[in-house]
């Protein structure tokens, strides 16, 4: 195997497991929401922190049990401490919560980006190390025809 070839593979590897992964997140957010959805419970929640990628709440669920779930809020962009939001929870699991009004679609813009993002960098990447290794496999090309390629 040459150089040119397994560095091909390797940002294949990279770019379909980053794919795979972006694909996963998109799933995840679905299951959490059919989860929450199937036993639905709602409450006013206070954000204790808010940041882009998790914030923090605190709410009471019916039975008087305040509940403030380590892993935050789902979809908690747009939040900010302090403020008192509406949530909708998994009343067999109140630790599993999001923003009410929102769901995965979400997750759809950052998922797609990471995919659409590491596609138009592994692309012409693939096609100029094929290009590379045609060149170095094909005497007839030469060097000065590698270069305009690129």
């Amino acid at each position: 195997m040459t150089g040119t070839e397994r560095a091909r593979r390797i940002v294949l590897t990279v770019a379909i497991a980053l794919s795979a992964l972006a694909v996963a997140l998109f799933l995840g957010a679905l299951r959490n929401d059919r989860t929450i959805e199937s036993d639905m419970g709602t409450a006013t929640a206070e954000v204790l922190s808010a940041g882009s990628l998790r914030s923090a709440v605190a709410f009471v669920t019916p039975d008087g049990v305040t509940h403030n779930p380590e892993l935050g809020v789902l979809y908690p962009t747009g939040l900010a401490t302090g403020q008192r939001i509406a949530v909708e929870y998994a009343r067999s699991d109140p630790e599993l919560v999001r923003v009410t009004g929102r769901d995965a679609r979400v997750a759809l813009i950052p998922a797609g980006s990471v995919i659409v993002v590491t596609w138009l960098i592994a692309v012409p990447v693939l096609v100029y190390l094929r290009r590379r290794d045609a060149a170095d496999t094909d005497p007839s090309v030469g060097k000065d025809a590698v270069r305009a390629m690129s």
